[in-house]
């Protein structure tokens, strides 16, 4: 069964709360002051069972100016809206406030109710009649049925449970599939059971037992119990009112506005970007304006950059980036309403694009074509853009958030357009990264004339070690996606990897005749010097080497085991430092011993032997004790 949200509309006192009553015999108006003072101040709730069978969830908003943000918190859930119009008053101005919402929020299926008929004759209701449809030309009410009735007498009562009937018929039913999203309205407790949670299911399944989270606060929670109108059930469907026993959650630390969700289904953001529309008559706004924006049930302040303008005016649309003062969670294609920040008047609305974009630049031709491709783009044409615009490849999880589809549905709609050609996905970290062709060519292309330099100016080095790779050119790549981005090279037969090092495919260092000649000189001069080897400038003295030259061929010998280093300044052939290290182990075994005695048992001198025991203590073969050092490694 489908489960559809109405939803009241219209000035204080035209008879909304009355004609929930009789449609569905129950007062929504719960609160001891609505009852004194006769008017509703918060959201009643109601269910209606229409002749078909199909069952409806009422929602009764408030009508007075002084609660408008209290009927924003009920409208953003609704189906399909009766706009009430009281027949002795007619078109007032919250009248012409909720009408201007509802088409801001496009709610498309709707009905006019001309109320309270009993108090007027014939010729006056025709007037009000008129009335309304100019009131309504050019709104998404434009076309709808006026169904007069009276809720004290009962006329047109049944004609219009009739007319709910055949629109509820019409009216798209909310995804029971995908991830839960609640727009929570109230929050109570009750004594033995906690937290209670109330709100219209805007899509998903709920079932008790359930793990989710309250966002943007991000807390955990689990789903006790649920209610559906006073009964409790195992689960509820996208469409119903429900209320949401929570276990484990304080009171406190919810509140109206925030929203129950599947966990990791969407994230907090203090920035959207979005495609607004101002109303005709509304006063012009200006870059920067400071404004209350309103999504589901929640409000928040913020401020509104225009980003092909300088001043938007009434009755004009404009992309726009909405800078949050607090963190919301919105999804693409989401509609939400504006009011100034003082006064308190309703100015504008439209749809969310992008729920968390990047900070753009005002007057950038390629966000403005981005933006308006993204506004009307098919959901692969939405993904692939948002893929486009990463410059350090983009989480498929993230994917699916910005283009606000499902976690599977993003998945299949990247694996075929990467099958495609269309775009490539590097896999690693247990996570699939999106990039682009070009941006994949663009970092190739970086990638291989760093790789070309470095081994012109090294040519005796295996490769570039990888973190100064990423360091120095691509520096903005998260290390996950960075290392993705290796392997797959690897793997396409571009690249030698290895654990440390990257180079071009085939590259082998290779020593060129005079550089073979130079480096059995200097490995026979450290090979002789034994236990007094030459210094770093000695060395480079002896053969007419500059420091560059010295430098490769040491790293050169080093990593052919050839060399060890000491220091900055001496190097010991491996088999000078594998003797000494013997020496010092005869000596360790007899107890502590001293640099005086490494000295004579090696036959060097102090410049020399220091250095030497210095390393033996950092690679944790000797610790010294005062003057003394003793063995402490095999």
């Amino acid at each position: 069964m489908d489960y559809i949200i109405v939803g009241t509309a219209g000035h204080v006192d035209h008879g909304k709360t009355v004609l929930v009553r009789a449609l569905t015999g129950f007062d929504t108006d719960r609160l001891k002051e609505e009852k004194e003072r006769g008017i509703s101040i918060e959201l009643g709730f109601a269910p209606l069972i229409l002749p078909s069978g199909r069952q409806l969830g009422l929602v009764d908003v408030p009508g007075h100016e002084r609660f408008i943000r209290q009927m924003l918190a009920g409208v953003g859930g609704m189906d399909l809206v009766m706009l009430v119009v009281a027949a002795d008053e007619g078109v007032m101005p919250q009248t012409r406030e909720h009408l201007a919402i509802i088409d801001l929020l496009q709610v498309k299926q709707g009905i006019i109710v001309l109320t309270k008929i009993d108090l007027v004759d014939a010729e006056w209701l025709e007037l009000v009649r008129e009335e309304i449809r100019q009131a309504v030309q050019g709104t998404v009410l434009a076309d709808a049925p006026i169904i007069a009735v009276s809720a004290l007498t009962g006329k047109g009562i049944p004609e219009l449970l009739t007319q709910l009937d055949a629109l509820a018929a019409k009216t798209p039913s909310r995804p029971a599939k995908g991830g839960v999203r609640l727009p929570i309205d109230r929050v109570f407790s009750i004594t033995g059971f906690g937290t209670v949670v109330t709100g219209t299911l805007w899509s998903g399944t709920i079932k008790a037992g359930d793990d989710l989270e309250v966002q943007p606060e991000g807390i955990k929670a689990k789903v006790r119990n649920l209610q559906v109108h006073g009964r409790n059930v195992q689960a509820a469907l996208a469409g119903q009112r429900v209320a949401v026993n929570l276990a484990g959650i304080e009171k406190e630390t919810i509140h109206r506005g925030s929203t129950l969700l599947t966990p990791g289904l969407l994230r907090p953001t203090r920035r959207l970007d979005a495609r607004l529309k101002l109303i005709a008559g509304a006063r012009t706004l200006a870059n920067r304006s400071r404004i209350r924006f309103y999504l589901g049930t929640a409000e928040v302040l913020g401020r509104i950059v225009l980003l092909d303008r300088n001043e938007l005016k009434g009755g004009e649309e404009a992309f726009v980036q909405l800078l949050m003062e607090e963190p919301v969670v919105a999804m693409r294609g989401d509609r939400f309403i504006l009011r100034s920040y003082s006064p308190m008047q309703t100015i504008g609305g439209g749809l969310i694009i992008d729920p968390d974009p990047p900070r753009h630049r005002r007057f950038e031709p390629s966000v403005l074509a981005s933006l308006a491709k993204r506004l009307e783009g098919s959901p692969r044409e939405i993904l692939f853009q948002v893929v486009r615009e990463q410059c350090d490849g983009l989480d498929w999880q993230e994917a699916a958030t910005r283009a606000s589809l499902t976690l599977q549905e993003t998945k299949e709609l990247l694996q075929d357009m990467a099958t495609a050609g269309q775009l490539t996905l590097l896999a690693g970290d247990n996570s699939l990264y999106a990039v682009s062709n070009e941006r994949m060519a663009a970092w190739w292309q970086e990638a291989a004339r760093a790789l070309a330099d470095f081994h012109r100016h090294y040519p005796l080095r295996p490769g570039l070690a990888k973190e100064e790779l990423r360091s120095r050119y691509f520096s903005r790549l998260p290390a996950r996606v960075f290392q993705a981005l290796l392997e797959r090279w690897s793997r396409e037969g571009r690249i030698q990897l290895t654990a440390s090092t990257v180079a071009l495919s085939g590259f082998n260092p290779e020593l060129s005749p005079r550089q073979e000649e130079l480096l059995q000189a200097v490995t026979g001069l450290y090979r002789q010097a034994r236990w007094q080897p030459p210094s770093y400038n000695e060395v480079a003295s002896a053969y007419n080497l500059t420091g560059a030259e010295l430098e490769e061929f040491l790293h050169y010998l080093m990593r052919e085991g050839v060399l060890v280093k000491i220091n900055d300044e001496f190097y010991w052939h491996r088999e000078a430092f594998e003797d000494a290290v013997a020496e010092v182990k005869k000596l360790g075994l007899a107890g502590p011993f001293g640099l005086a005695e490494v000295r004579d048992a090696l036959g060097s001198s102090r410049k020399y032997v220091l250095p030497f025991l210095e390393y033996l203590d950092r690679i944790k073969i000797t610790r010294r004790q005062g003057d003394k050092r003793i063995l402490i490694a095999d």
